[in-house]
Parts: structure tokens; sequence; C-alpha cells
């Protein structure tokens, strides 16, 4: 049977962006006056769109002026650019699993703008096993956790949800590919804060994806598979 689709979260999974954008986010928000730190998003918020943490945080602090925060966001992505440029490193075992995994048909599949995921696999040269597939929650005009943005991503790539396995650190992206239909593997890289979805497989390192990967494309062939853990 044909090898499986492999969709890659961006942020968190292969590169090691979310303390930048962390940073530069609690920058932003506070520069408009809505409280926030970057442990805000590492703890509550990861993998969430901007705008609906910005929507959270009016709900609970109150509105602020709307240019003001478009112009926040813009300063906020410029600085960040430029920080991927200088600073961002892959997650351990990421480059790894790539080469071994190179046989497979794979894409990016993140709720950052298309820009920011360019940005970020030129940073770490990992354009090169990706080249242009890469799918933008902005570009889709849909994002995680709905399925949307996967099943976009898996029809314009020409595969049915079941024919994909999902690779996703954050929980709204986990959530998104159940959703969706598709394996998927979660990189629990906070275990004692985040508990795997129920149908979801948990591992704790990149290193250890592609043994699951080539396990499931081996035993599986395509097929659902049960929940289980790799994790432990």
């Amino acid at each position: 049977m044909p090898l499986p689709l492999l969709l890659f979260d961006c942020d968190g999974t292969l590169v090691d962006s979310e303390p930048l954008l962390a940073e530069e986010m609690a920058t932003a928000l506070n520069a408009v006056g809505l409280p926030f730190e970057p442990r805000d998003y590492m703890g509550e918020f990861r993998g969430a769109r901007f705008r609906n943490i910005v929507a959270e945080l009016q709900a609970r602090f109150g509105p602020v002026d709307s240019e003001a925060l478009a112009r926040a966001e813009r300063t906020m992505r410029e600085t960040l650019a430029t920080r991927l440029t200088q600073e961002l490193t892959t997650l351990p075992g990421a480059r790894d699993a790539l080469d071994t995994l190179r046989h497979f048909p794979s894409a990016v599949v993140s709720n950052g703008p298309e820009s920011k995921i360019q940005a970020a696999l030129k940073a770490t040269r990992l354009t090169g096993y990706f080249g242009k597939r890469f799918f933008s929650g902005y570009t889709a005009n849909c994002w995680k956790p709905e399925p949307c943005l996967h099943l976009h991503a898996a029809s314009i790539m020409g595969y049915s949800a079941d024919e994909c396995i999902a690779i996703d650190d954050a929980l709204v992206g986990v959530r998104a590919a159940l959703k969706a239909g598709m394996t998927v593997i979660h990189l629990n890289r906070f275990p004692e804060r985040e508990t795997t979805p129920a149908g979801a497989i948990e591992i704790r390192s990149m290193r250890q994806v592609a043994d699951v990967i080539e396990q499931l494309a081996c035993e599986h062939e395509g097929a659902a598979m049960p929940a289980y853990s790799f994790g432990k």
C-alpha cells in the first residue's frame, strides 16, 4: 500500500521557536495593556492562533484599541522574524527523524503565517525536506483546533484523512488531527502538565518519531491503530 502522508507541525515539533514567540507575544500584548507573560503562552495558549489569544485576554481584561493592537502585532511579527533568523534551532532529534523518513511523503501544517513557516524552515535549513509543501492557517483561512487545516493539506496533497499521520506537540494540533480522522502522534514535551488525548500515540522526544512511524507503516498499513503510548 502507498506510504502514509506525514503532516508535521512546525513550532515546538520541528523547531524550538515557542520560547521566542512567547517572549515577543508578551512584549506586544503588554504594550497594548493586556497582561501576559511568556509562561502564559507556554502553559495555556501554546499552539493557539494569535487572534484567539487576544480575544480570550480581552474577555478577561477588557477591550483594547484595535489600531494599537494591529501595530503591536506587526512589530511582534517583524521582531520575531529577525530573531528566528538569528536564534532558531531545531528540536533535538528532528533533523535525524526527517533524514530517516525522507522516503515518506510529507508536509508542514501550521497555524502560523506562511512567512513565519518559511523563515523557520530556512533558518534551520529544513527547507530541503519540504520545499513548498507547507500549509498555513492564514492561507487556508482555518486554524487548529478545527480539523479543516489538516483536511485542506491532505486534500491538496492528494490523500484522504485515513492515509495521513499527523505529528504535533500542541494539544490544539493533536485534537485537530484527531477530529480530522487521522493517525496522530503527540510529541508530549510537557507530560507533567499535559495529558495525551485518547486515540493519539504519545512520544516524549522527536528521537522516537521515526521508529513509531516506520512501525505504523509496517504493521497497520494505513489502518486505524489502537491508542497506546511510546512515551513511557
